[in-house]
């Protein structure tokens, strides 16, 4: 039971960590600036749906679509490039739609700021050492925290204030950006011919 747990404990903070939802509070702000409301049941529901299916089918649907790990680390490391030039530069580049609110429920929250490329290849590799229950667990606990971040989020901001978000939005679309550079620079010597 003792080892249940402290596997739990320690894939909860390794996905803790990759997610860093706590360092997603500006572009989840920004977010909710610019679409009104985020949807923070669907958000993170739908964050945890893909961390779960792609736990269990991941790497076989990414061989069935011909994509490799690292080609989907790189896609998602341009998808977060460009968030954090948003964040840094304050441009928009984000297409904003209709239906603003589900979107961004969706996409960047769910996918690709929660269960990104970080989250999900960081899963497989997981999955080599842990017993799938435990990081069933470790993920189902990752998605409480993220909607009670992600429902306290307005809250969060009244208590930083505005001038508070803008520094903190910066520095996070730097280390942002940063991630994302490491995220290319480490999976792209696996895409290029040996």
């Amino acid at each position: 039971m003792s080892e249940n747990l402290n596997e739990i404990f320690t894939v909860f903070m390794v996905l803790f960590a990759v997610i860093d939802i706590v360092g997603n509070i500006p572009i989840i702000i920004d977010l909710r600036n610019k679409v009104g409301h985020i949807q923070s049941e669907k958000a993170s529901i739908i964050a945890g749906i893909i961390m779960i299916v792609f736990l269990f089918v991941g790497e076989s649907l990414l061989g069935f679509l011909g994509v490799t790990v690292h080609s989907f680390a790189v896609a998602g490391s341009f998808i977060l490039f460009f968030i954090a030039l948003e964040m840094i530069l304050g441009i928009t580049l984000y297409k904003e739609d209709d239906d603003d609110a589900l979107n961004a429920s969706v996409f960047p929250i769910a996918f690709p700021l929660i269960a990104g490329p970080g989250s999900l290849t960081t899963l497989l590799s997981l999955k080599a050492e842990y017993s799938w229950e435990n990081i069933l667990v470790a993920i189902l606990l990752n998605v409480l925290l993220i909607y009670v971040v992600l429902k306290t989020s307005s809250r969060i901001e009244k208590m930083i204030g505005p001038n508070g978000i803008k520094i903190i939005r910066k520095i996070f679309g730097v280390i942002l950006l940063a991630i994302a550079v490491k995220i290319f620079a480490s999976n792209l010597p696996q895409l290029l011919p040996k």
